[in-house]
């Protein structure tokens, strides 16, 4: 096995984010009946936010407030407490990708396992504890918690220090995006493997060093 750290990126590489389904739930308790429209609109808003946020022009107390602002408004309620909602109810429904378990398990003895997340604190250690695969890593890091979000090298420069800093040369990046994960590994100067959704692009200036279908190619690629 050619890398001794592997950095996994966490909603959609590694586990399900059902975003609907999560505001579905959320607004439920605010007795509203959340749409497929309502999600369409709610996404114009929240869908440039976060790349304002991976720009590094807002922070992530920004992104999470503002998305609910309109519907905290109507409701009566702060924006905080339907952010919260949201994260809580995404942590309840989240279920791994399949193939995740086998490729954690596949690499967990030999291999320091890490990840990077671009999501909120809120969201994250629940979400590992309720699916049961907080053991399989050495740290957990939340750009909500460092101050810069991928792709911004920075926070790659904060989880190599974490690991002892490791030649980069040992070092994967493993991600479904690639405007924040691969350009983030780019540039800093690790390798890294664009696992690839159906219907996903990725920009022609950006180059991963390997792509998959899914998790368990990824295993095939890394598990030799």
């Amino acid at each position: 096995m050619k890398y001794s750290h592997i950095i996994f990126d966490a909603d959609e590489t590694l586990f399900h984010f059902d975003a609907f389904l999560g505001l579905q739930i959320m607004f439920k308790q605010h007795d509203v009946a959340f749409s497929r429209q309502d999600y369409n609109e709610y996404q114009t808003l929240n869908a440039p936010l976060w790349v304002r946020y991976q720009e590094g022009k807002i922070d992530a107390q920004t992104l999470q407030v503002t998305r609910f602002n309109t519907w905290a408004t109507k409701l009566s309620v702060s924006p905080e407490l339907l952010n919260l909602g949201f994260l809580n109810a995404m942590a309840e429904i989240c279920k791994p990708l399949p193939g995740a378990h086998s490729l954690l398990s596949a690499l967990n003895p030999t291999t320091s396992l890490n990840i990077i997340t671009n999501g909120f604190s809120a969201l994250q250690e629940k979400r590992l504890n309720n699916t049961g695969f907080k053991h399989f890593f050495d740290h957990v890091v939340i750009s909500e918690q460092v101050g810069v979000a991928k792709p911004d090298p920075q926070v790659f420069e904060h989880t190599l220090e974490l690991l002892g800093n490791p030649d980069k040369a040992n070092v994967l990046m493993v991600g479904d995006t690639p405007k924040s994960d691969i350009l983030g590994a780019n540039r800093f100067g690790i390798d890294s493997c664009w696992l690839q959704h159906d219907g996903q692009t990725c920009p022609d200036d950006i180059k991963p060093t390997y792509r998959v279908g899914d998790l368990a190619e990824l295993e095939t690629l890394l598990v030799k």
